[in-house]
């Protein structure tokens, strides 16, 4: 952020030469260049610099005063329902059928999804195991980075309906689970591209528009939006604590002492499974 969006302007500038005027005309610049998110976080590492060279007396007022800068009002992102989830499953190619509905009913992020191994899937207590995260240079270089906090290493429960999609996660007349589009040996990634590669978001995207498309959503649908559906569906009956350890947040403070009760995972994961079972009826095992 700092490098690509700060150095540029203020890199040679004396702090002390820094108007608000100046700050308020990069501002300006930046949004027609990238999005507001974006342009909201290089404001506030700006102010952050600066409120820290008038701690240290550098300067005597920091600069970084327009109104509203610091805040971007998140659209609220749709929720598909069981039934939508599932109409895009359908409709994606084999080899995503599975990362669709694991996305869906886990939580997870693509990164994490994509970063799985054939190790981390455990089909005989239906549960993921989290322990890093897919990430991708501006090269287009890809490495698995540690979860930001040790929160985000984590088992995660998924309904036990969703085991067959898994195991069928294979070649035709599989020997062992996960035999077909997954790559060979324990370590291997569960998910990999058409091609045989690395699951990429812009190898993906494509995938994913043509099958929303085709299961008749219109709704501007993300892949990350399996994300809050997740946690939507998950959200009844479970404490904020649970939501928070399903899904890798680090809970704050206050919530450490709202204990989670043992199993409760596979419990969040149970209840998801009956919304599956009303919506898709009985689910072959």
């Amino acid at each position: 952020m700092i490098r690509l969006h700060l150095l540029p302007t203020f890199g040679e500038r004396e702090l002390s030469s820094i108007t608000t005027g100046q700050v308020r005309a990069w501002r300006t610049v930046c949004l027609t260049r990238t999005g507001e998110p974006t342009v909201v976080k290089a404001y506030q590492i700006l102010r952050a610099i600066l409120n820290t060279a008038v701690d240290d007396e550098l300067i005597g007022r920091n600069p970084c005063r327009i109104k509203g800068a610091d805040r971007y009002d998140v659209p609220e992102r749709p929720v598909l329902t069981v039934a939508e989830v599932y109409a895009v499953a359908d409709a994606i190619a084999p080899r995503y059928r599975p990362l669709v509905l694991l996305a869906a009913f886990t939580g997870l992020r693509f990164g994490e999804m994509a970063s799985l191994r054939r190790r981390d899937v455990d089909t005989e207590h239906a549960a993921l195991m989290v322990r890093r995260s897919q990430a991708e240079m501006q090269t287009g270089a890809l490495f698995d980075k540690a979860p930001k906090s040790d929160a985000g290493v984590r088992p995660v429960a998924f309904p036990s309906e969703l085991l067959p999609e898994v195991k069928r996660h294979r070649r035709p007349e599989p020997t062992r689970p996960l035999d077909g589009f997954a790559g060979a040996g324990k370590d291997a990634h569960v998910f990999l591209g058409s091609q045989g590669g690395r699951l990429r978001r812009s190898n993906f995207r494509d995938d994913w528009i043509e099958a929303r498309t085709k299961a008749g959503i219109v709704a501007d649908v993300h892949f990350h939006d399996l994300r809050h559906t997740g946690n939507t569906l998950a959200a009844s009956g479970a404490s904020l604590r649970e939501l928070m350890t399903r899904l890798g947040h680090s809970p704050p403070a206050a919530l450490i002492y709202q204990h989670e009760v043992s199993g409760r995972d596979r419990e969040i994961a149970d209840r998801l499974g009956s919304m599956i079972r009303k919506t898709r009826g009985d689910v072959d095992s």
